[in-house]
């Protein structure tokens, strides 16, 4: 493969990845890392597409901002990686870094510099925006997955490839005994071929990992309030039920429910409920350890699972909860609305089942409730055999 037919690749897969990315969001709604991507492609595809057309337009158009416009596009590329890792602020660091590259490009073409030395610079700028995206991938390197990790690895690779012929070519402008000009040039632009490919199908892939996982979060999380919904409590619960039959510290656990959460609804909307939901629970975490944990269970039912805890401390802990629910008012366009709630509050024995301890801790909820509401309770006592003679 000669390098017209490799530059003339290079555009048209830019140019598919455009064309690809307009079909996905034809009927969907842009996401910002999509938008950023996209241009970055459209940027990459018209600088190939001039470079290849270079002696037919004009040397404005197939020198400096064919390689300006290259510059963006790589430039976007780091941007959406940075975008898809929720870094929103990589403009602060790539626009004066496109602005220095642009400076650079447009003084080496006044002053007609050296064709190697312009070579050698060019491929050193190409290799910082290349490394700027390799950054963002290779944060938190190790809890990524396997895909990001080699896509550093790669990344990292075809950069010293694309540099490295850069300055090869300045070092050796006529080339090596064993590499002549022309295949030192070949190895530049598959170097860049290859890292269109691995940049398009890692970002893809990444993209689909992400979302992913976050389908994943999902299924455990309650989306309004960013607590675990009822399936992902019980996934946490289920180790503890397990630690509760050998001797040692008891796990207690509250449910706790909003009083006249209906109410809330009704007079004020559910959007004043949901923001109550939401003041509620982070009330509640601040009432709590880091290693407690809160769960919804549904509506305005939650529960609260407290390791290592006494009745007696858990009864303490519900108190406090009560109380901060109660002096928390929750401002709405409507209203300030008061809440109360009620807490039934009870530890996990050796014999517990899922089922009977929420049994027996909603029998502690349903007491604190008949007593008047706004109040905690723990499980009625069960009458003994000579109460019921």
């Amino acid at each position: 493969m000669d390098i017209k037919t490799l530059v003339l690749a290079l555009a048209l897969g830019n140019l598919s990845l455009c064309a690809a990315l307009f079909f996905f969001e034809y009927e969907s709604k842009k996401s910002l890392t999509l938008s950023t991507w996209a241009i970055a492609k459209q940027c990459q595809a018209v600088a190939w597409f001039l470079l290849y057309f270079r002696g037919v337009v004009p040397e404005l158009l197939s020198g400096p901002i064919a390689n300006g416009l290259l510059m963006v596009g790589l430039a976007f590329d780091a941007g959406a990686l940075w975008e898809g890792y929720g870094r929103m602020a990589w403009q602060k660091y790539l626009y004066p870094a496109l602005a220095v590259a642009g400076g650079v490009l447009l003084a080496m073409q006044v002053l007609d510099t050296d064709p190697a030395l312009r070579i050698a610079i060019g491929s050193l700028m190409v290799g910082f925006f290349f490394l700027a995206g390799v950054m963002a991938l290779a944060r938190a390197w190790r809890d990524g997955s396997m895909l990001r990790r080699f896509l550093v690895v790669t990344m990292f690779a075809l950069t010293l490839v694309v540099v490295g012929r850069g300055l090869l070519t300045a070092a050796f402008p006529d080339g090596l005994s064993w590499v002549s000009p022309n295949l030192m040039q070949l190895f530049g632009f598959g170097g860049f071929y290859l890292m269109m490919l691995t940049n398009a199908f890692g970002y893809l892939l990444l993209s689909r990992e992400k979302l992913q996982s976050e389908l994943a979060r999902l299924e455990v999380s309650d989306p309004l309030t960013d607590v675990p919904n009822r399936r992902g409590f019980y996934q946490a619960l289920a180790p503890w039920m397990a630690l509760a039959r050998r001797p040692g510290q008891p796990t207690a656990m509250i449910i706790l429910a909003l009083d006249q959460f209906k109410r809330v609804n009704d007079s004020y909307g559910h959007a004043a409920g949901d923001a109550a939901l939401k003041t509620m629970v982070e009330t509640c975490k601040k009432q709590l350890r880091d290693s407690d944990l809160m769960g919804r269970l549904g509506g305005a039912e939650f529960a609260i699972q407290l390791p290592r805890t006494s009745l007696e401390d858990a009864l303490m802990v519900a108190e406090r909860i009560r109380c901060a629910i109660e002096a928390m008012p929750v401002k709405t366009e409507r209203a300030v609305i008061k809440l109360t709630a009620s807490m039934g509050v009870t530890t996990i024995r050796a014999d517990d089942s899922t089922v009977s301890l929420f049994k027996r801790a909603d029998e502690a909820l349903q007491a604190a409730k008949v007593r008047g509401e706004n109040q905690v309770a723990q499980p009625p006592e069960p009458m003994s055999m000579e109460a019921l003679s």
